[in-house]
């Protein structure tokens, strides 16, 4: 969704549960489901526990992926509270994810040309980040801190560079209700 700042700060909540899950996750779980890495050039140099997932609009038909049953109870409750808290109920969660930038990693400038997305509110909870990565939306650097809730402007240009270790954020769609 295209927004007046690039970044809005939802605030703090509760990330612990999933961080724990998403923290634990065996190495071949992150190379389980390669759908973004295929379908996006940006994020070859990521990894994913795709959760949900649809590429399909205006009616869209979201996917349980490889990431749901290992990970569906504190990302469904994760979602739950930031969407209860910020946005109109009756609406659909489209896709969700942890997203891992490796270290040295970089997510190339570009902007997401989904249709969907024109529609569709991103959501960044970071779980594991630190002061090298450096998220770049409209041309201006922004550190989103870990446990807290971001929507970002996701039709503007943005990329991402990590000059650290692995970074990893959770990531959902929600469109509202119509």
């Amino acid at each position: 969704m295209l927004l007046e700042t690039p970044v809005r700060r939802l605030g703090p909540v509760d990330h612990a549960p999933l961080k724990d899950a998403v923290v634990g996750a065996l190495p071949e779980a992150w190379l389980a489901d390669d759908i973004r890495q295929r379908s996006f050039e940006q994020h070859k140099q990521t990894q994913s526990l795709v959760m949900l997932f649809s590429n399909t609009w205006p009616d869209p038909v979201v996917e349980r992926r490889s990431g749901w049953d290992v990970f569906a109870e504190p990302a469904q409750a994760l979602m739950d509270g930031i969407v209860a808290a910020h946005y109109p109920p009756g609406g659909r969660i489209i896709r969700a994810m942890a997203a891992k930038l490796m270290g040295g990693g970089r997510i190339a400038l570009h902007k997401d040309a989904h249709p969907s997305f024109a529609a569709a509110h991103r959501i960044h909870v970071p779980l594991v980040t630190h002061d090298g990565v450096d998220f770049v939306i409209r041309g201006l650097s922004h550190y989103l801190e870990e446990g807290v809730a971001y929507e970002v402007s996701n039709l503007d240009y943005h990329a991402v560079t990590n000059r650290g270790p692995d970074r990893t954020h959770f990531i959902f769609d929600y469109v509202p209700p119509q």
